[in-house]
């Protein structure tokens, strides 16, 4: 952690000029890439043929909500255009004068979060076509080659089910289950409600916009109101994204959420379009709040017209270039890997 405070503080400490330069650099870079091939605006994610490489995609940290409004406005990113698609980039954390933001919060906190949560459901789309094209090899009498068989063995145990699809017809229904995507909708307003919109001291100190805990003694933020009787953490995220993609999965592996699967599920098989307003009905264990609370979330969807976003997709845009005219850990733009490698021992979860 001593060591990311140190980027930290190096990336505020810049001269302002200097920061916005190397944003316009950068920005330049990624759009002179190539193209900007639209992907499935059903989904609200890229498709297998058009997937974006989330390893070489730029990484930033910017320390003012200007600096970031400039980087959307050079990738011609509008929040009233989404028709238009949405830049794929890594936010590793909202800028630090978002707290005292007040026309412009909401859409910083949207813009900045809404590529992290279509790159999640992306990578969610990714692992569940990979599982449907090995059981439909394995349908067809084809051997599975040890490869495709540990990764089988993981998937089957990252989503929290045991046994073996190869044979088990009632496990692959399970884990299609669980392998889906949750309506770019619903993610932003659990965010915005949990994070009181990228503010909260969770959200600053441990990139946790969900409030997801951890009982790993010494591996999180311990909460200022914590019952004397709990041993509960706040997860600590090496980034924003690290946070999205464990909510996700959360809401896809828990128990308490099996309701919101379900209601996906029979949606889908209906043929039915999925939104974050059916979904939010699956949430009541969210909150001890229980009833309210889903009352809550479904308004913010309704209040500032969440559901389009659901409707919008993710640029192709090859960022090879721009990732390696960028130093790690230099200006404004950081390494994510490096990062993560320097934080992982704090993201465990037990």
């Amino acid at each position: 952690m001593a060591a990311a405070q140190r980027m930290r503080n190096q990336r505020v400490n810049e001269p302002t000029s200097q920061r916005f330069l190397l944003v316009v650099s950068l920005c330049l870079l990624i759009l002179a890439g190539g193209c900007q091939e639209p992907v499935s605006p059903a989904t609200g994610s890229a498709s297998p043929e058009f997937a974006v490489d989330v390893d070489i995609l730029p990484s930033i940290a910017p320390p003012t909500t200007r600096s970031l409004h400039l980087f959307f406005d050079e990738l011609d990113y509008s929040w009233e255009e989404l028709d238009d698609g949405v830049p794929p980039f890594i936010l590793e954390r909202f800028p630090e004068d978002l707290d005292r933001q007040t026309r412009k919060r909401k859409q910083t906190f949207f813009m900045g979060l809404l590529p992290l949560v279509l790159l999640a459901n992306q990578e969610i789309e990714a692992e569940r076509g990979r599982f449907q094209e090995i059981m439909a090899r394995v349908d067809q009498g084809e051997t599975v080659d040890p490869s495709d068989s540990q990764w089988l063995q993981d998937l089957v145990s990252s989503y929290r089910l045991t046994g073996s699809p190869l044979v088990d017809h009632g496990l692959r229904r399970q884990i299609l289950t669980r392998i889906d995507t949750i309506p770019p909708s619903l993610v932003l307003a659990q965010a915005a409600n949990e994070s009181a919109w990228g503010t909260s001291r969770f959200a600053r100190e441990g990139n946790n916009l969900f409030g997801e805990w951890t009982f790993r003694k010494g591996a999180g933020i311990v909460p200022a109101r914590r019952d004397p009787q709990a041993n509960h953490e706040v997860r600590i995220f090496a980034d924003l994204y690290q946070s999205v993609r464990s909510y996700l999965k959360n809401l896809n592996t828990h128990n308490a959420y099996r309701e919101l699967r379900e209601i996906r599920a029979r949606l889908k098989q209906d043929g039915q379009t999925v939104s974050g307003r059916d979904l939010v009905h699956g949430l009541k264990r969210y909150s001890a709040r229980e009833e309210e609370y889903v009352a809550e979330i479904d308004a913010m969807i309704r209040q500032n017209r969440l559901s389009r976003v659901n409707r919008t997709y993710l640029r192709q845009s090859p960022a090879e270039t721009a990732v390696e005219s960028s130093r790690p850990g230099a200006g404004l733009f950081a390494s994510r890997q490096t990062l993560s490698a320097q934080t992982s021992t704090l993201r465990e979860d037990p």
